[in-house]
């Protein structure tokens, strides 16, 4: 299996905002990427109004939408309470990685300091910033 790319929450909000270096690498991308359903919800929870709402949804309709089994949620939990005292490793973070991990993906973002002491996790910052 092939690794495929999974987007973090900062990449699509680099799209949404208009960024350029990110909308030039997110349109050609060969292969559509995917995103975990808990970014999802995380650009959901930023939106400030439903037009906002509606623009997400507008975004990740070509993504496929990933999300953990429950042998992935208890390696999430194993990471979380792991990492989160000594590197500040959040829920969602840990969530997140477990997705990327399962799809046999390589999560794109620029958070990798929240990301870098998950083991078995593949990260790329995707584009400049």
């Amino acid at each position: 299996m092939s690794s495929i790319y999974v987007l973090d929450t900062d990449i699509l909000i680099d799209v949404l905002r208009g960024h350029q270096p990110a909308i030039t690498w997110f349109t050609t991308l060969q292969d559509i990427p995917s995103i975990p359903g808990f970014v999802v919800m995380e650009l959901i929870q930023n939106a400030k109004n439903k037009q906002q709402v509606n623009q997400v949804f507008k975004l990740i309709s070509p993504l496929s939408i990933i999300w953990l089994n429950e042998s992935d949620c208890n390696q999430a939990l194993l990471d979380f309470s792991q990492y989160h005292l000594s590197d500040g490793v959040g829920l969602l973070d840990a969530l997140i990685a477990h997705c990327v991990i399962s799809n046999n993906g390589t999560l794109c973002t620029f958070n990798v300091k929240h990301y870098r002491v998950i083991p078995n996790l593949k990260i790329i910052q995707p584009y400049t910033r």
